[in-house]
């Protein structure tokens, strides 16, 4: 453990079983960055607050408040990645996991070259909160993580209430990708539902972005799993039922911040055992 971690390039371990525990701290440090690893959610919440880490591991059964309180907590106030690390896979598990903060969820037992592909791909996503976050150089052989000094923010979101002239504008130039009353701009992050901007998370935007991209060719849970993976689709890189299911527990929270019914869609329709497209352009009219 680190006394005085550079908040660039450390991780925030909470976990109460101390071999495990041990075995994160060997991992992360290998992979370049300082540790600091506590044994129950209080102490959890805490770290995090006092080193500002890039990554925050949180078991789910600890002492004390569990780490879906924990996770709740640390999100209201930071944007470190926040790594869900349990035993309970079931599908209300994750999604309960996801919707706390969580921006990845490992079932155990897990592989820790598994761990260490997770986390290089959750870095390499970006971040949508403003901020640039330095990546950790990689020490020893075989580390996967990126080499560049850091990864570079897209532009903050604009809470101020955009001019519909200059959506339209942005839309005519192509810059804009939009689908009935809604307007997306991939550079700078934004979303407006007619006039009104809608804020969504790193990982909801990047869902509506490639479903607006790909208009009304299905988009299979596999591979929306890899996008966000930051895995091309065309590889064959393994998709777990975990990773399925966490698709669908984001896009089940796309769905209510857009005020989107699945059983009468107005943007994102359900293609049933493949994925998800967007709706028509025309409404049908009333039955």
């Amino acid at each position: 453990m680190t006394d005085t971690p550079d908040s660039g390039r450390t991780a925030v371990i909470v976990e109460d079983d101390d071999e495990l525990r041990l075995l994160l701290v060997d991992v992360l440090e290998a992979a370049g960055f300082s540790t600091v690893s506590v044994g129950n959610g209080m102490d959890g919440i805490q770290a995090v607050l006092t080193h500002q880490p890039l990554i925050t591991t949180l078991d789910v059964n600890m002492p004390g408040i569990d780490g879906i309180e924990a996770a709740r907590r640390i999100r209201a106030q930071s944007d470190t990645y926040i790594v869900m690390i349990t035993a309970m896979g079931e599908e209300a598990d994750v999604v309960l996991g996801l919707t706390a903060g969580a921006d990845e969820y490992i079932t155990k037992p897990f592989r820790p070259r598994e761990f260490r592909a997770r986390i290089d791909a959750m870095l390499r996503r970006g971040r949508s909160a403003g901020q640039t976050a330095p990546v950790p150089t990689p020490q020893g052989a075989g580390a996967s993580f990126p080499s560049a000094g850091t990864i570079t923010a897209p532009a903050p979101v604009v809470t101020e209430t955009t001019n519909p002239q200059r959506a339209e504008s942005a839309t005519n130039d192509g810059q804009w990708l939009a689908h009935r009353n809604l307007r997306l701009d991939p550079d700078s992050r934004i979303l407006l539902m007619d006039d009104a901007e809608v804020d969504l998370t790193r990982t909801e935007f990047d869902l509506l972005a490639a479903l607006l991209e790909s208009r009304r060719r299905v988009r299979s849970k596999a591979d929306l799993a890899l996008l966000l993976r930051g895995e091309a689709s065309s590889t064959t890189y393994f998709v777990g039922d975990a990773d399925k299911r966490a698709v669908e527990a984001h896009m089940t929270n796309l769905r209510r911040k857009l005020g989107d019914n699945p059983a009468q869609p107005r943007f994102i329709e359900t293609v049933r055992g493949v994925g998800y497209r967007l709706t028509s352009e025309v409404t049908p009219p009333p039955a």
